[in-house]
């Protein structure tokens, strides 16, 4: 059965946008991928630096694998050493403002001097290889200097999303045995200032840690001495400026092993206790390096401006290390889109002349309601639109086009976790697009459709989305739990089984569904809630929605949906008619919602992804279970 939501648009690229693409022949490239993989990757992997060269591109005893086996290298060495040495130096690396609206210019040079500084600093506590390192920073340039201070010294930055509550940072701290904080005093966002004190006195007995650095953000104290005696099991509180005042502005990169740790990332924590995902050096800069380079089509004259905070992965990839690597002009912004003004976004992009914009459907949906607002913007500097962390449904997708990308921009939606590191299905700018299909496979990634027993599935048929063999950016392992890892891979033999439920359609787009633990049994079939949604999201009186499965008696399930309206909208019975309507013509009779209920907020995570558990923990009058962000 197709239950898929076909969008009969294909938007084609001009000949400008293709003549001016990095990756112009998608097809030919990912041919001749295919059939020399190392090739392809030994290739990329020899337009950056190296101090060492590899002894072999990939070594593969599955399921673990090596990439650029014995090659010595720092991944920072290649998003500002080298730059330094080059015009670059001169070049802006970041534009931030905050959400008062302060603004801050830091070019290659600067960020370089800024990066050594607290690196030595970090030495001088006694930091060493292989340490790790808590990061708690809201969206300031900080957050970006102490992330590439850790990984300069051969110190694992931990970066730990600044919304999160005090307990998560204890146990991110205490699983790490994390000895040293960096954090900041307080953030704005949606006008109003968050203050630390209360998460930072939580932290007291906290065994591990000897050293708070605090970031002064504004002036507001939290401690009552610039300097805190150890005492018994409490750390030492050291402002920020009076720790890197003085410190060299010169400092060598660590030399690391290709699969040297550089990081550890935790799960968002929706389907169970958060997994520490373990990145390395070497792989993991190749796959940034190049992913950034031919999904965004990066130019020298770009700025860059992708929304997701550094503390999830999609900032870690491709707010920091992916566009630095390139030598991209980046825009970070602390605040909420959406404040003072609800197209705070869309005056960004045209006072920093944004040419790349990624973001999220969650947002896109909300830009939605701006129509009137956007007119007095202008976009053009627009050139290139994304999206990233869950399906766009078409009407978005086409809006975001026409709206935002005045009809001209490629929308690059992408397919890609926090387990893969880097974007493994993806549109480019030379391809043809489709409304809602997430695109093909980034070159050398053999994804497939299969069943549980690993056969491939037909055209259209909803499956397994799982990758054959590995690639650069993979994860090194699940920390203190490697068995998680094999996880991934032994569910189909020779697979990478992703969670995700997809379907290809007869021109090898990947279309995808949702995650499977999201799917509903419905007649014996499993359909994804994705699908569902995008359906209801296709009625114009609805912003958002989520759809859960509610346990049958036969055994099955049956189909509600929570959905949001649009103001001037009630959910009458015409409405809730309108929408069943909707389902039954885009999938079917089978999905036809039993039950419509409005509300005024989907629970979702930091990231923006919803979290239906706790929509059907509620509904089947059940306790949920804790989410403490």
């Amino acid at each position: 059965m197709n239950t898929r939501i076909k969008s009969d648009e294909v938007f084609i690229p001009s000949n400008e946008v293709v003549e001016r693409a990095t990756l112009k022949d998608y097809e030919e490239v990912y041919r001749q991928s295919i059939e020399d993989v190392e090739g392809f990757w030994d290739k990329a992997a020899k337009e950056i630096e190296w101090f060492d060269s590899w002894a072999k591109v990939l070594e593969w005893n599955y399921p673990r694998a090596k990439w650029f086996v014995k090659g010595k290298c720092n991944i920072v060495h290649n998003t500002l050493d080298r730059h330094v040495k080059s015009w670059r130096k001169n070049k802006v690396a970041i534009y931030w403002e905050g959400e008062p609206g302060e603004r801050r210019v830091i070019t290659y040079g600067e960020l370089y001097k800024k990066v050594n500084k607290l690196a030595n600093a970090l030495k001088k506590l006694g930091v060493r290889k292989g340490d790790f390192i808590t990061i708690y920073l809201p969206i300031l340039p900080e957050q970006v200097i102490a992330m590439l201070a850790c990984a300069k010294i051969g110190a694992i930055h931990n970066v730990v999303y600044y919304g999160y509550s005090a307990r998560v940072l204890r146990e991110r701290i205490m699983e790490t045995s994390s000895r040293i904080l960096i954090t900041s005093n307080g953030a704005y966002y949606g006008g109003k200032l968050t203050v630390v004190a209360n998460v930072i006195s939580q932290l007291s007995q906290c065994p591990p840690l000897e050293y708070v650095i605090i970031k002064k953000r504004v002036d507001i104290p939290i401690i009552t001495e610039q300097y805190q005696p150890i005492r018994g099991a409490e750390p030492k509180y050291i402002y920020w400026d009076e720790l890197v005042n003085g410190a060299p502005d010169v400092a060598e990169c660590e030399i690391m092993d290709s699969s040297d740790p550089l990081f550890i990332i935790y799960t968002s924590g929706t389907a169970g206790k958060p997994k520490g995902i373990v990145h390395s050096h070497g792989g993991y800069m190749v796959g940034s390096y190049l992913t950034t380079k031919l999904v965004f089509d990066i130019k020298d004259e770009d700025v860059y401006w992708c929304t997701a905070s550094p503390g999830w992965i999609t900032g870690h990839t491709y707010v920091v290390y992916g566009p630095l690597i390139n030598g991209a002009t980046i825009l970070t912004y602390e605040g909420d889109l959406n404040y003072p003004s609800p197209t705070r976004w869309a005056k960004l992009i045209d006072d920093y002349g944004v040419s790349v914009f990624y973001t999220i459907p969650t947002y896109i949906r909300g830009f939605m309601l701006q129509d009137e607002l956007l007119r007095k913007y202008s976009l053009h500097s627009l050139r290139l639109l994304g999206t990233v962390g869950e399906p766009i449904d078409p009407a978005a997708w086409k809006w975001f086009h026409k709206v935002v990308g005045k009809g001209r921009c490629p929308i690059i939606d992408t397919w890609w976790q926090t387990e893969t590191g880097v974007i493994l299905i993806t549109s480019f700018p030379s391809m043809a697009l489709k409304p809602g299909s997430v695109g093909k496979p980034f070159p050398t990634i053999k994804a497939g459709v299969i069943s549980p027993t690993g056969e491939p599935l037909k055209e259209g048929e909803e499956g397994m989305l799982a990758i054959n063999g590995p690639w650069p950016g993979l994860m090194e392992t699940v920390y203190q739990d490697p068995r998680k890892y094999i996880d991934y891979w032994d569910l189909v033999q020779g697979w990478y089984v992703t969670g995700d439920i997809c379907s290809i359609d007869k021109d090898g787009y990947f279309w995808i569904k949702g995650r499977s633990d999201d799917a509903i049994k419905i007649a014996g079939y499993r359909i994804g809630t994705a699908e569902i949604e995008k359906a209801v999201l296709s009625h114009p009186a609805v912003i958002d929605a989520a759809v859960i499965g509610k346990p049958l008696p036969s055994g099955g399930e049956s189909v509600k949906v929570f959905l949001i309206l649009k103001d001037g909208w009630i959910l009458d019975e015409e409405l809730v008619d309108e929408i069943r309507r909707r389902v039954l013509e885009y999938i079917g009779p089978i999905a036809v919602p039993s039950e419509i209920e409005a509300i005024n907020e989907l629970p979702k995570t930091r990231s923006g992804k919803i979290l239906r558990r706790l929509l059907r923990e509620r509904e089947l009058g059940r306790k949920a279970f804790e989410y403490d962000s």
